[in-house]
């Protein structure tokens, strides 16, 4: 296991799966291994050390830093310190969102000896996006024509986790042979309901009007890997905008968000300290592996990351 792993690239859901391809490699060794999250604008100087000091209760421990390019000057020099010379249990995760801004770091980082670097670009074109998909299916154990490929693509969109997840929902619903009218026939009559409506009211502390949203959705057909897709993005999102200084419109590019998304995000974070991001953060990275297989019931798994994720904002 590599002491110490850079993920570089913004493609949300490539980086994902690198982290819990880590995460579980480090449990295949030791079950009881720790994760945690981190994120710069809740680290303060001298964290690490006492984070990578060694436990009188041994144990593994995985520290997934995020959003590494925003580290200020005095954090950077400590990470670029502990990338020189890793502890021997503790297995170090920096994710680098890959543009200008700290790039230099990345590249320090990159050079160190044995720090292993996964790339995670950004997935921009159809022709690429079509191969993902096609892939996907592929992962699951399925198969899919062209056309119905095609047609998948442009009924989902462009974003990589709703079309993962739809692959996995088709692959499952089809016994793993996917034409077009297995397509057509999967979104016929889908309700409007999305598992973004759900993450808003997570993310904004209404309990409630979460959970009856979720089990609409997921009694009108929504499919769990889904859900749990738009409340990762909703919290992630909550880390993205955290600390950041200016309008949608200033921070777009930087944040590689819209303005109007930006902007509700902004209002959204205001009820959370950074310790409480970094658990939701946790949260959804447990549920994914939950909806994906991991837990007997994707749907009580979906209620009980919902019932954390609001908890977690009430933390100070």
């Amino acid at each position: 296991m590599d002491a110490v792993t850079l993920v570089v690239g913004d493609e949300e859901l490539l980086v994902e799966r690198a982290i819990g391809e880590i995460v579980r490699e480090s449990r295949r060794g030791d079950p009881d291994t720790e994760v945690v999250e981190l994120v710069p604008s809740g680290l303060e100087v001298g964290r690490l050390v006492e984070l990578t000091s060694p436990s009188l209760f041994g144990g593994g421990k995985v520290l997934v830093l995020r959003s590494a390019q925003d580290l200020g000057k005095d954090l950077a020099a400590e990470v670029t310190k502990y990338v020189k010379a890793p502890a021997d249990d503790i297995t170090f995760v920096l994710v680098h969102a890959g543009g200008v801004k700290g790039k230099a770091l990345a590249e320090a980082w990159g050079k160190a000896a044995g720090v292993r670097k996964i790339s995670c670009p950004k997935v921009t074109k159809a022709g690429e996006r079509l191969d993902f998909l096609k892939g996907e299916v592929r992962r699951q154990g399925g198969t899919i024509s062209v056309a119905a490929a095609q047609q998948l693509l442009e009924a989902i969109g462009n974003d990589l986790r709703e079309i993962a997840g739809a692959c996995s929902q088709l692959v499952s619903d089809t016994g793993g042979k996917i034409d077009d009218a297995a397509v057509a026939r999967y979104h016929r009559g889908k309700a409007e309901v999305s598992g973004f409506n759900v993450a808003d009211l997570v993310i904004e502390g209404k309990l409630g009007e979460a959970l009856e949203q979720l089990r609409w959705a997921l009694d009108t057909g929504v499919a769990a890997v889904l859900i749990n897709s738009a409340l990762a993005q909703g919290v992630r999102g909550l880390a993205k905008v955290q600390g950041a200084r200016g309008n949608g419109f200033a921070l777009a590019k930087q944040l590689g968000m819209p303005p109007w998304k930006i902007d509700r995000l902004q209002k959204q974070v205001r009820g959370w300290s950074p310790d409480g991001i970094a658990r939701a953060l946790t949260v959804v990275a447990d549920a994914d592996e939950a909806v994906k297989g991991g837990a007997a019931d994707a749907s009580y798994a979906l209620e009980k990351a919902v019932k954390e994720i609001v908890t977690a904002r009430s933390m100070r």
